[in-house]
């Protein structure tokens, strides 16, 4: 719904003597827009970096994590980006150790000769792996939360076995 001015109006509630009341307001002129939002979700999926995920949306850091605690829908969505940069960087590292890496450095000398080559095999992958088992245990937690509803899950299964052999059992009592 717009106003007079064709300024979207919000859902809010203003607070009356016998409680509150709907209100429609204008949106905050410091509030994130959805583009934001987008931006800082993409780039934290990424980068796991919130302060670049946040200098990139135009948005605070501070003000990120405040959305975060205000807003459970935001952070529900945060920990999906993270799950998605700890996989990117999981599948980083399963490259390097199945396959490693290789790279050539030429130098030139003043005439456009090669001077001399230089092999460089694999990367430093400590950085990778101390971030992997820094949030190992958050990740875990926030894949098995996010699992449970799955169709492959071990719940799933097992409310699926009980359920089948409810209707054997049912089968053999009736003869069928």
């Amino acid at each position: 719904m717009a106003d007079g001015a064709g300024v979207e109006l919000r859902p809010g509630r203003q607070a009356v003597a016998d409680g509150t009341r709907a209100q429609q307001r204008r949106p905050r002129k410091d509030s994130w827009t959805r583009a934001q939002e987008v931006e800082f979700l993409e780039v934290l999926s990424t980068t796991c970096n919130v302060s670049e995920a946040a200098r990139v949306a135009g948005v605070r850091r501070a003000g990120a994590y405040e959305r975060r605690q205000r807003d459970a829908r935001f952070a529900a969505d945060w920990d999906r980006a993270i799950d998605i940069g700890y996989a990117e960087i999981e599948a980083m590292l399963m490259r390097e150790v199945l396959f490693g890496s290789e790279s050539e450095e030429i130098v030139l000398d003043g005439e456009g000769a090669v001077k001399s080559r230089k092999v460089k095999r694999g990367r430093d992958l400590k950085l990778a792996l101390q971030l992997l088992i820094r949030h190992r245990d958050k990740v875990a937690a926030y894949r098995a939360a996010a699992g449970a509803g799955r169709p492959d899950s071990p719940d799933a299964v097992a409310r699926l076995r009980r359920a089948m052999d409810e209707i054997a059992r049912k089968r053999a009592a009736t003869g069928t």
